[in-house]
C-alpha cells in the first residue's frame, strides 16, 4: 500500500464510524472489538507509521487519533443508550414485592467501652492524648524507669522491629504520657487510650489489646486523690454498690504502687479480679521529662479495655473479641 492509500484509509474509517449505529449491545461490542480491540483496526493504523515518510507522519497521526476518538465516543454513547434501556426494563418489575429488611450494623464492645471510659474521665477534666504505636526504647522503657538491664522488662516482652532493634511495638500507652510531659508543663491531666502489644495469648491475654492510661501531675497531688478518682470511675462503670480493694504492688514508673481489684461472683463464691494498676509517679520519671519532682507530684493508672468489657458484659474469653462472629457483635446494638 503506497503513501496516498495509507493517508486515505483513516478518513475512510472515520466516515464508517460516523455512519455506524448499533442495533443492540452485542452489535456494539463487535464494533468495539473491530476498531479498538487488541488486534483492531486502530492498532493496524498505528503500525503503518513505519511505512510513511517523515513529512507525512504528523498529519497521519492526527487522523489516526481522530479515528480512535470517534470509535471510543461511539462505544460510550452506545453503552449509555443500551444501559438506559436495561434500566427501564428493571423499572417495570413488581414494585409491590417486599424488600429485604435492612440490617443495621453494631459497634464493637471494645469501642463502646473505650468511649464510655473516655466520657467518664472527660467529665472530671481529663483530656485525651495519643501517640505512635511503634515506639523507641526511650519512650517505651528507659524514660519510664526501665533501663535495659531491668528485670521488669521481661514482664512486658514485646515485638521488636527487625531492621532497628531500638524500635518496638509499644507494650503500654505510658509512652504517650512521656511524650506529653516532654512538650507540656504541669498541671497535666490526660488519659491515653490505644492499642498495645505483648507476647501473650490465652483466654485472658491477647498479643494485641487495648489500654486506657491516666496521668495527673500538679502541685501537692496525693494518693488519696488517686483513690477517689478510681472510686468515681468504677462506681460509674459498674454501679454504686461495686466492691473494690487496693493491693500493694510494684511498677518501675510509680512509687508507691498498687493494683485495684473488683469483686465478682462465680458459682455463688466471691472472687477478685485485677482491673488496673496505679500509683504515684516515680520522681525519676518526672526528672526524665524535665519536670521538677521537688515541686510537682502526680499519679498514674492504667487499665485494659478488654478486661473492663469482660467484667461489664460477662465475657469469659478475651479471644471472643477478635473472632469477628456477627452473632457476638450483634448483641451490643443497644449497649449504649
Amino acid at each position: 500500500m503506497n503513501s496516498d492509500e495509507l493517508m486515505k484509509r483513516p478518513l475512510e474509517m472515520l466516515e464508517e464510524i460516523r455512519a455506524f449505529e448499533a442495533k443492540d449491545a452485542e452489535e456494539l461490542e463487535r464494533f468495539r472489538v473491530r476498531f479498538l480491540g487488541a488486534k483492531g483496526l486502530v492498532k493496524e493504523l498505528s503500525a503503518a507509521f513505519r511505512d510513511l515518510p517523515g513529512e507525512l507522519k504528523k498529519e497521519y497521526g492526527q487522523r489516526v487519533n481522530a479515528v480512535k476518538k470517534a470509535a471510543e465516543e461511539k462505544v460510550a454513547s452506545g453503552r449509555l443508550r443500551f444501559g438506559e434501556k436495561k434500566g427501564k426494563k428493571k423499572a417495570d418489575a413488581d414494585l409491590s414485592r417486599p424488600v429485604q429488611a435492612f440490617q443495621p450494623g453494631s459497634r464493637h464492645p471494645i469501642s463502646l467501652i473505650t468511649d464510655e471510659i473516655i466520657d467518664l474521665f472527660r467529665n472530671i477534666g481529663f483530656n485525651v492524648a495519643e501517640g505512635p504505636e511503634i515506639e523507641d526504647d526511650w519512650h517505651n522503657f528507659t524514660a519510664l524507669n526501665l533501663p535495659p538491664e531491668h528485670p521488669a522488662r521481661d514482664m512486658q516482652d514485646t515485638f521488636f522491629i527487625q531492621r532497628d532493634p531500638d524500635l518496638v511495638l509499644r507494650t503500654h500507652t505510658s509512652p504517650v504520657q512521656i511524650r506529653y510531659m516532654e512538650k507540656h508543663k504541669p498541671p497535666i491531666r490526660i488519659i491515653a487510650p490505644g492499642r498495645v502489644y505483648r507476647v501473650d495469648n490465652d483466654s485472658t491475654h491477647s498479643p494485641v489489646f487495648h489500654q486506657v492510661e491516666g496521668l495527673y501531675v500538679a502541685e501537692n497531688v496525693s494518693f488519696a486523690e488517686l483513690k477517689q478518682t478510681l472510686y468515681y470511675f468504677v462506681q460509674r462503670m459498674f454501679g454504686e454498690d461495686v466492691e473494690v480493694r487496693f493491693r500493694p504492688s510494684f511498677f518501675p514508673f510509680t512509687e508507691p504502687s498498687a493494683e485495684m481489684d473488683i469483686a465478682w461472683k462465680k458459682g455463688g463464691e466471691k472472687k477478685w479480679m485485677e482491673i488496673m494498676g496505679c500509683g504515684m509517679v516515680d520522681p525519676n520519671v518526672l526528672k526524665n521529662c524535665d519536670i521538677d519532682p521537688d515541686r510537682y507530684t502526680g499519679y498514674a493508672f492504667g487499665m485494659g479495655v478488654e478486661r473492663i468489657a469482660m467484667l461489664k458484659y460477662k465475657i469469659r474469653d478475651i479471644r471472643t473479641f477478635y473472632e469477628n462472629d456477627i452473632r457476638f457483635i450483634s448483641q451490643f446494638k443497644s449497649a449504649r
